[in-house]
C-alpha cells in the first residue's frame, strides 16, 4: 500500500465508497462518496488527540480483542497516515481538538461526492473470513477457541499481545494447541467449495511459527485432506511434520470445556490409524474458516450490474477460458473476486486483469460485431419479459416499448426466444435464413 501511494498518476480513495457507476466501456462515470473523517489534510499523524481521547471502542483491526479510541488510525502504516473520528463513539468532548498543534480538527465536515470519467474498471473486493454460528465447535462461546485470523493479530508484533501468543481466556502462554481443518468449507450445509488450499497453508505457516518460537508448544492439526497444491507447498508440510507437528485425519463434532482451567476437552479417532477413540485435551484450539465473498459484495454487484456465481463470489464471463473479464465490456475480476485463491493466484489475476484492460484501453476504438437484438416497437407489446430475461442487462423497457443498449448486448437471443410478440429480432440472423438451413439438411436425408 506504501508503494501504491508512492506510484505517480495513481490516485487512492480510502475510507471511500463506490455509489454509482454508469456508461460503457472506455466512457464509464464512477461516482464516488469520500465520507468524512472530521480530521483534514493538515493531520500530520502525530497522535497527540489519542492520548486525550476518553472514548473507548471495538478495535476492528485486531478482531476485537482490544480497543481503540474515538479518534484513530485504521491500523499501522495506513495510507494515508491521517486520522479519523468514529462518530458512533465519540462524545462530542472536542479535547483532541485543543490537544491538536495543526487545528486538523474539523467537526462540521461533511462527506463528498467526488465524479470520475474512467475508461475501464478491476473489481478488486477481496475476501473475508467465515464466521461460524454461535456454539458451533465452541465458537463464541468458549474464550479459547479463536479463528485463524484472532491467531494472526495474535501472532503480529502490532497486534494486541504484541507478538506473545497468549490464549484469551487467562492472558497464559498455551502448551497445546489444536487447528480445526474446513471450517465452514466442504460442508453442504454452509459452503460446499474449498478455498483453493488457502486454509491448509495458512495453518502450516502459523503452526511453525509458534513451534519455532515455542519449542516445547504440542501442536496438532485435524484435518479431512491437507491440500497443499502449489510449488514447494508439499515440501513445506512435510518441513512442519519433521518439526514435530502432528497431522490426524479425523473430524471433530463437538468440543467440551474444563469450567475449571477453561481447557478444551476432544474426542477425536485418528481415521489412518487403528487406535479407537480418544479424549484429549487442548489449552487453545484455532478454526481454519472458509473464504467467503467480502461484505459488500451485494451492493457492488447492484452498481455494477454484474452477477455471483453460486458461491456468492463474482461470476467471470467463462469460467475457464476467461476467468479475467465479465460480461460488461470493460470490466474485469482480479484476486479473490472471482473465488478464493492464494496470495500467488491473485498476484497472476491481478496481473492478467491489468493486462486484458490495457490491451483493450491502448486502442482508439472498442469494436463489436453488429450480431444484437432489434426491437420493432411497433410490434412491442411492453410486456417487459425480454428486459427480465436478458443476461446482461442489455435491455430496457422504455414508454414507446424495449430498447437494446448495442453495447452492453453480446447476441445471445435470449431476448428473441422469450418475446411472445416476435418483436425482436437478431440482426443478421433472419428466419428464413434458418428455415432455408433447415430445408437443406432436410434434403440430405
Amino acid at each position: 500500500m506504501l508503494q501504491a501511494a508512492r506510484t505517480p498518476g495513481l490516485n487512492l480513495y480510502t475510507y471511500s465508497d463506490v455509489e454509482e457507476v454508469s456508461g460503457f466501456v472506455g466512457n464509464f462515470t464512477v461516482k464516488i462518496r469520500k465520507r468524512a473523517r472530521y480530521v483534514t489534510n493538515d493531520c500530520n499523524g502525530c497522535g497527540a488527540c489519542f492520548e486525550v481521547c476518553p472514548a473507548f471502542g471495538y478495535n476492528e483491526f485486531n478482531e476485537g480483542m482490544d480497543s481503540r479510541r474515538a479518534i484513530y488510525v485504521a491500523f499501522t502504516q495506513a495510507v494515508p497516515s491521517l486520522a479519523q473520528i468514529d462518530m458512533d463513539r465519540c462524545i462530542k468532548c472536542e479535547l483532541c481538538k485543543g490537544a491538536c498543534e495543526v487545528d486538523a480538527i474539523d467537526f462540521d465536515q461533511k462527506d463528498e461526492i467526488v465524479e470520475l470519467e474512467v475508461g475501464s474498471i478491476i473489481v478488486a473486493t477481496g475476501w473475508d473470513e467465515f464466521e461460524p454460528p454461535t456454539g458451533y465447535l465452541g465458537y463464541n462461546k468458549y474464550p479459547n477457541v479463536i479463528t485463524q485470523l484472532k491467531l494472526e493479530r495474535i501472532l503480529a508484533p502490532n497486534g494486541p499481545t504484541v507478538g506473545h501468543l497468549a490464549r484469551p481466556s487467562d492472558g497464559k502462554e498455551p502448551k497445546t494447541i489444536l487447528f480445526i481443518q474446513c471450517v465452514g468449507s466442504r460442508d453442504l450445509n454452509m459452503n460446499s467449495y474449498c478455498s483453493s488450499g488457502v486454509c491448509c497453508m495458512i495453518s502450516i505457516k502459523n503452526s511453525k511459527l509458534i513451534k519455532q518460537h515455542y519449542p516445547e508448544a504440542d501442536i496438532t492439526v485435524a484435518y479431512m485432506d491437507m491440500r497443499a497444491a502449489g510449488k514447494d507447498y508439499e515440501e513445506y508440510f512435510t518441513l512442519s511434520r519433521k518439526e514435530g507437528i502432528k497431522y490426524i485425519r479425523t473430524n471433530i463434532s463437538r468440543i467440551k470445556e474444563d469450567s475449571e482451567t477453561h481447557n478444551l476437552k476432544i474426542i477425536m479417532q485418528n481415521t489412518l490409524g487403528s487406535s479407537g477413540l480418544k479424549e484429549l485435551e487442548y489449552d487453545l484450539v484455532v478454526l481454519s474458516a472458509a473464504m467467503v465473498p467480502a461484505i459488500g459484495v451485494e451492493s457492488i454487484e447492484k452498481i455494477l450490474k454484474l452477477e455471483t456465481s453460486q458461491d456468492g463470489f463474482f461470476k467471470e464471463f467463462h469460467a475457464r477460458l476467461n476467468p479475467i473479464d465479465t460480461k460488461i465490456p470493460g470490466i474485469a475480476l482480479a484476486g479473490a473476486s472471482q473465488g478464493p485463491k492464494s496470495i500467488a493466484e491473485s498476484i497472476v489475476q491481478g496481473r492478467a486483469a491489468a493486462s486484458s484492460l490495457a490491451r483493450l484501453m491502448v486502442k482508439d476504438k472498442y469494436r463489436i460485431l453488429l450480431i444484437r437484438a432489434s426491437v420493432d416497437k411497433e410490434r412491442c407489446a411492453k410486456c417487459g419479459l425480454c428486459e427480465l430475461n436478458c443476461s446482461y442487462d442489455a435491455i430496457a423497457l422504455m414508454d414507446d416499448g424495449a430498447e437494446v443498449n448495442e453495447i452492453l448486448c453480446r447476441g445471445c437471443g435470449s431476448c428473441l426466444a422469450n418475446c411472445p410478440s416476435e418483436a425482436i429480432t437478431l440482426r443478421y440472423y433472419r428466419e428464413p435464413q434458418y428455415e432455408k438451413q433447415i430445408d437443406a439438411i432436410l434434403e440430405e436425408i
